[in-house]
């Protein structure tokens, strides 16, 4: 018997979040309930704690939940892409696994991106951050340099939480931090992209996996990559087929 597959793929990247595991699934499931058929793929980027233990474990509680495994950590953008390679369903909402990213903003994106075919991604955009400072500050001195170069029109590429059409996603070329660029390349693709304002939260349990020192250069690199890119897409084709 053939299984419909779901319309909705929920894609959350970890790595040493044993204590985010458990409480963050039973919120997505929860928030998930009123868009029918969907399913979550958890993408453990090489741990080295509990996290696949609890991520196992969670499976005989929500029957939704996916589990892949990267034996080495190859990074977010990599386990968002094994996800969404997985994913069954033809619309996929990422978010972070580490339970800043509301999932009770699901729902908003998915109304969204029904609204207008012509959508390839609705990316939420953090008001109210509850970040230090110093974090909030690095942030905005990095969306401000990104806006300036790229022209993107979206004041927070940094917010995990975000809606793309499978599809699209797979069109996209794909490098290290593809995540924290994603809108302008959706656009490059020919798509629209819409934002929802979504409120942050505090982490639950455990510390961050990044830091500002660990991505400032890379970030720098990455900027001047994606810039290219976007120079070098002369036309959008039209394509049919004739009868």
């Amino acid at each position: 018997m053939t299984m419909t597959p779901p319309r909705l793929s929920v894609v959350v990247p970890v790595r040493n979040e044993e204590g985010n595991v458990a409480p963050l699934i039973r919120e997505i499931a929860e928030a998930c309930q009123t868009l029918g058929d969907f399913e979550i793929i958890y993408v453990d980027d090489g741990s080295w704690d509990q996290t696949l233990h609890r991520l196992k474990d969670m499976r005989h509680v929500v029957k939704q939940l996916r589990v892949l495994h990267h034996e080495v950590s190859c990074g977010q953008s990599a386990a968002v892409r094994s996800g969404v390679r997985a994913a069954r369903g033809a619309i996929i909402v990422t978010l972070d696994g580490d339970g800043q990213n509301n999932p009770a903003y699901i729902p908003a994106l998915i109304e969204k991106m029904d609204s207008d075919p012509a959508l390839g991604m609705v990316a939420g955009q953090r008001v109210g951050r509850r970040d230090s400072g110093f974090k909030r500050w690095q942030s905005r001195i990095a969306n401000r340099v990104r806006g300036s170069v790229l022209k993107d029109d979206t004041r927070d590429t940094g917010c995990g939480l975000k809606a793309v059409r499978r599809d699209v996603y797979l069109a996209l070329p794909y490098f290290d931090a593809l995540h924290r660029f994603m809108p302008a390349l959706v656009v490059r693709e020919g798509w629209t992209v819409a934002l929802v304002d979504v409120v942050d939260r505090p982490r639950l349990t455990g510390l961050s996996n990044y830091g500002f020192f660990d991505r400032l250069w890379v970030g720098i690199q990455d900027l001047i990559g994606v810039a290219w890119l976007i120079s070098r897409r002369r036309s959008i084709p039209i394509l049919t087929e004739m009868k």
